[in-house]
C-alpha cells in the first residue's frame, strides 16, 4: 500500500469516527414537553398520618381533574413532565414518582394511583431550602427539555432546618426557574408550635416574601389538609395554563 493510499484510507477511518456517533441512536435531543414540574410535598412532623393521608389523596385527584387534563394537553407539545417528591428536615427528601410524562388522562390517573399506593417517605423538621436545592436538581438532571421549569412547594410552617430559604430561592431563580407555593393553614388552636405554623403577619405571607421567586410566581392558599387537593387543582390550572384567578372556580 502507497503512502497516498494510506493517509487516505486514515482520513476516511477519521472521518467515520467523528459522523457515526453523531448518528448513533444514544446521541438525540431530549424530547420536548411543555412544562417541566416539580411538586414537592412537606411531609415534617406537623403533617400528621390523617393530614398526610388527605394531602396524598388530594394531590392524586388533583393531577387526574379534567380540567388540569385539558390544560396539559391543551400547550404546543400537548404534554408535560412531572417528578413528585416529599421533603422534611434538612437532608431528608425523597423522590417519590421519578419524572414522567403527562399527555392525557390515562397517563395522569397513572400518576394518580402510584402516589396513593407509594407509602410515606419520613416525617421530621421543616427545611424549605433543602427542598427547593433537592427540586433544582431534579430539574437539572430531566430526560426532557422545556424552557418553562417550575418548582411547587406546598407546606404548613415556615424554614426551620438548614441554610437559608432566601439564597436557595435566589439561586434557584437565577437559573431561570420559577417557584411557586401552595401554603397549607393550620388553626391557632391546633398547632403544637404556633411560632412556626403561624408566624408573625401568617404564613401565606412568609411563602410571598422568602420562598416564592421568578416572573409570574404565585401562592395559593389552602384552608387546612383537608382542602389540599381543590387548592392544588386550581393552582396546576394556573401553572399550567396561566389561567387568571378569577377563571378558576369551576376547578372548585
Amino acid at each position: 500500500m502507497t503512502c497516498v493510499t494510506r493517509r487516505t484510507v486514515a482520513l476516511l477511518g477519521l472521518a467515520l469516527a467523528l459522523v457515526v456517533p453523531l448518528g448513533a441512536p444514544g446521541v438525540r435531543a431530549a424530547e420536548p414537553v411543555d412544562m417541566l414540574l416539580v411538586l414537592a410535598a412537606d411531609v415534617s412532623r406537623s403533617v400528621t398520618e390523617p393530614k398526610f393521608r388527605l394531602q396524598r389523596e388530594g394531590a392524586a385527584a388533583a393531577i387526574t381533574h379534567p380540567d388540569v387534563v385539558r390544560a396539559i394537553t391543551s400547550g404546543p407539545n400537548r404534554r408535560i413532565a412531572i417528578c413528585f417528591l416529599e421533603w422534611a428536615t434538612a437532608g431528608q427528601h425523597n423522590v417519590v414518582i421519578d419524572w414522567m410524562v403527562i399527555g392525557d388522562g390515562g397517563a395522569a390517573r397513572r400518576f394518580g394511583d402510584r402516589l396513593i399506593e407509594t407509602p410515606r417517605s419520613f416525617a421530621g423538621s421543616t427545611s424549605i431550602s433543602s427542598a427547593i436545592d433537592f427540586s433544582v436538581s431534579q430539574l437539572e438532571r430531566a430526560p426532557f427539555a422545556s424552557e418553562r421549569r417550575v418548582i411547587d412547594v406546598s407546606g404548613d410552617g415556615n424554614n426551620v432546618s438548614g441554610r437559608s430559604v432566601t439564597d436557595a430561592r435566589d439561586e434557584a431563580t437565577a437559573k431561570g426557574i420559577v417557584i411557586n407555593a401552595l401554603v397549607i393553614l393550620t388553626p391557632i388552636e391546633e398547632s403544637f408550635r404556633p411560632e412556626h405554623t403561624n408566624p408573625p403577619g401568617g404564613l401565606e405571607k412568609y411563602f410571598q416574601d422568602n420562598v416564592i421567586g421568578g416572573p409570574g410566581s404565585f401562592t395559593i392558599v389552602a384552608e387546612g389538609h383537608g382542602s389540599f387537593g381543590r387548592a392544588l387543582t386550581k393552582k396546576l390550572i394556573q401553572e399550567i395554563a396561566g389561567v387568571p384567578g378569577h377563571q378558576l372556580a369551576a376547578a372548585e
